[in-house]
């Protein structure tokens, strides 16, 4: 990996200012903003309560009748009518959100409870509802208690791959078992658009959808570096997607005739990095970033998922196949309770203070960004320029949107003792990041506890 260590580390001030009224100004919206989120998250929860309670009298309606599900089924219709009618939504619309209201009522009291206070966010609630979709009822209610306790500690970003894992361990049967019968039901679709398009849809493991993203970024970054001087006058890509000098597509452009090309062709038909033909985009692999269990390794039963970083938990065996052909791996010692990094390894290239630094970053480090540590840059938060050291205490990883930021906006970052990064924005609000555990267990799994002890990452 490049570490980029340092890069556009600059002592002159910050190119976008505040003169003191627009900081007055931007301190009055940021409360005002404030104010209306805690009311609208009230509101919100107050609709589904009364959603859910539509749901209750329909299935009260129900009780008593022969054919209960029938009659259920069609008193929830007759009161999504009547209230789709008054809200000028479709009654299909109205019963699907009765239904989703009932389940958060009564399977997420501790999540809703929650969000009404304005603690969580809406992106957390539909997080959690998503992750727990799959669980057996008997588990939802500690699913519910515990999920929510990860949602409170950071954004919904952050803590995807912390409530995903925690599901996929809390579900009775094991995480290989149900990717194996997901897999089954893998499928090439073809769904017809308007104006002569058609869209390609094929699940597959996560994994794979991953590494095909990313190694069409990188081939599309490579046809787009190829480009000579933008005054170049020469004719544009043809109908089939070939290269030519004058290439004026944008990333998304050239990334879905790429895919076309290597399902048409197995590579892509031109290479502008070799003139004409299949070259060196040919020789551009993928690049995923994952966390495994020592014990997933070892091939141990009681191995819980891997956490694809970045993404969503992948399965014990496809992290065992990722690792037995990696090039280079990387040992951590974490702590056996809250999962932060305590130390990190490795037995190849990059350097020892690198692959510290992406064992303790794991991601960007700006608040609410989760972009992979290895798609980011190495920041000095004293820069470099004035005297700052290339240092695991002075170095944090920031995505090229944030390192950016970092250097010519009025935001001030500053790393206090255990990598915690505190934030200043051009209000003088503090906000602090902490280092992010590591979401998957590196230690057998115990029954999930009901009593207050805070459950291991």
């Amino acid at each position: 990996m490049s570490s980029n260590v340092g890069k556009g580390d600059r002592s002159i001030g910050p190119v976008i200012g505040y003169t003191d009224a627009d900081l007055g100004a931007l301190c009055q919206i940021v409360a005002d903003f404030e104010d209306i989120e805690v009311r609208a998250a009230r509101e919100e929860v107050a609709r589904v309560r009364v959603l859910a309670r539509a749901g209750q009298l329909a299935r009260k309606q129900a009780r008593g009748q022969t054919a209960r599900v029938r009659a259920h089924d069609m008193a929830l219709r007759s009161i999504a009518l009547e209230l789709g009618a008054a809200s000028r939504v479709s009654d299909r619309s109205m019963q699907r959100q009765i239904n989703d209201a009932v389940q958060l009522v009564e399977d997420y009291p501790t999540l809703l409870a929650a969000r009404e206070t304005g603690s969580i966010t809406r992106q957390h609630v539909s997080l959690v509802v998503e992750a727990g979709a799959p669980l057996p009822a008997d588990v939802r209610a500690e699913f519910d208690r515990l999920a929510t306790e990860r949602c409170l500690t950071d954004s919904a970003n952050r803590v995807r791959a912390s409530v995903m894992i925690l599901a996929e361990r809390m579900h009775p049967r094991t995480p290989q078992e149900r990717h194996q019968e997901a897999r089954e039901g893998r499928a090439v679709r073809i769904r017809p658009l308007s104006d002569g398009m058609s869209e390609v849809c094929a699940p597959v493991p996560t994994v794979i959808a991953v590494g095909i993203d990313d190694r069409l970024t990188q081939m599309a970054r490579a046809v787009i570096d190829s480009r000579p001087s933008p005054d170049a006058t020469e004719q544009g890509p043809d109908v089939q997607g070939n290269v030519f000098t004058g290439d004026t597509r944008t990333m998304d452009q050239i990334r879905a005739d790429l895919f076309a090309q290597l399902l048409l062709a197995g590579s892509p038909v031109v290479d502008p990095a070799a003139g004409d033909g299949p070259g060196p985009l040919g020789a551009i692999r993928a690049k995923v970033q994952v966390v495994v269990p020592a014990l997933a390794l070892a091939g141990t039963e009681t191995a819980g998922p891997a956490d694809l970083v970045g993404h969503s938990p992948i399965d014990p065996e496809t992290a065992r196949e990722l690792a037995a052909g990696a090039t280079w791996w990387e040992r951590l010692v974490t702590h056996p309770v809250n999962g932060s990094v305590l130390a990190a390894d490795g037995y190849a290239r990059p350097a020892a203070l690198n692959r510290w630094l992406r064992a303790r970053d794991q991601h960007c480090r700006t608040l609410g960004c989760r972009i992979p540590a290895i798609r980011c840059e190495v920041d000095h938060n004293d820069d470099y320029a004035t005297g700052g050291r290339t240092e695991h205490g002075n170095l944090c990883h920031f995505c090229q949107r944030h390192h950016s930021m970092k250097q010519f906006t009025a935001w001030q970052v500053q790393q206090l003792d255990g990598g915690i990064l505190q934030f200043t924005s051009p209000t003088g609000r503090i906000y602090t990041d902490h280092p992010p555990p590591v979401s998957v267990h590196f230690t057998p799994d115990e029954p999930p506890s009901s009593q207050s002890d805070p459950a291991p990452f």
